[in-house]
């Protein structure tokens, strides 16, 4: 993913960043303890801003870090949050935590994707669960969101399909309309765009006589004969200071029911 750096200006830019956000120029001078006039001026190209006020203005209107970087560009100042591969020596200790937390997490599964579903680093759970996929999908960069769709993916072996599938793909709606980013809109395109394979249900067809015993919506999966089920947690980093640690998001995935618990601890001895 890149910056967007636009030649309209800062003005419209952060403009278009309080529509989306569906603030009045007044409810966001009173949060950045400006004024509306101000706010106005800055708009239409009037008044520049200074870099501190930009900042103050993305922070409140909730950009994205790399969006960040884009609107002081469009300013004219120097981007101030650094993109720092995540191979580079100064995220040593990034990339030792996370490995930790993804080994400590064993026998569940659990990943870390970028902000473009790209999988950075994931766990022997996830790879019993992508047992015997092909190898196009599973492959280097290997990309979540197609993993899970394709219909030579893990698609064909979700028993709640047309479920889980809404559910991801409105989870990335909301990303869109958070962030301007047309490398994930174009991935939304393509995924949505993939066929549902052929059987696949309206409901889950789970044997339970009552209504969803769960506490959220699960992923069930079938493996190796038996029906696995799972709900999942995104977790973020707080507050960072680096674009590329901003996208990143490690995703677990908690056993929902006693069956699927008491198979992967089997599975782990």
């Amino acid at each position: 993913m890149t910056t967007v750096v636009s030649d309209t200006g800062v003005g419209p830019l952060l403009r278009g960043w309080r529509e989306r956000r569906r603030l009045s120029q007044l409810e966001l001078a009173l949060r950045a303890d400006s004024s509306a006039r101000h706010i106005s001026f800055v708009e239409t190209g009037r008044s520049r801003p200074s870099e501190e006020m930009i900042l103050k203005l993305a922070e409140h209107l909730d950009v994205p870090v790399r969006e960040r970087n884009a609107l002081l560009l469009a300013a004219g100042y120097a981007p101030r949050y650094t993109e720092t591969p995540l191979d580079a020596p100064r995220l040593e200790t990034l990339r030792e935590g996370i490995e930790r937390l993804l080994e400590g997490y064993d026998p569940y599964p659990a990943l870390v994707v970028d902000g473009s579903y790209t999988v950075v680093a994931a766990n022997r759970g996830i790879g019993l669960l992508l047992d015997g996929l092909p190898e196009h999908l599973v492959a280097q960069p290997a990309n979540a969101m197609r993993i899970t769709l394709h219909p030579e993916g893990l698609a064909p072996r979700i028993r709640n399909l047309r479920e889980w599938r809404g559910h991801l793909l409105a989870q990335m709606e909301r990303q869109i309309a958070l962030a301007r980013s047309e490398p994930l809109r174009a991935l939304y395109e393509e995924v949505a765009a993939y066929p549902l394979p052929e059987g696949a249900g309206d409901v889950d067809d789970r044997p339970d006589p009552e209504p969803y015993p769960y506490f959220a919506l699960p992923l069930r999966i079938e493996h190796d004969g038996r029906v696995l089920s799972f709900v999942s947690s995104i977790s973020t980093f707080n507050t960072p200071m680096d674009v590329t640690v901003a996208e990143l998001a490690i995703e677990t995935f908690l056993p929902a029911d006693p069956a699927t618990v008491a198979y992967l601890r089997s599975l782990s001895g």
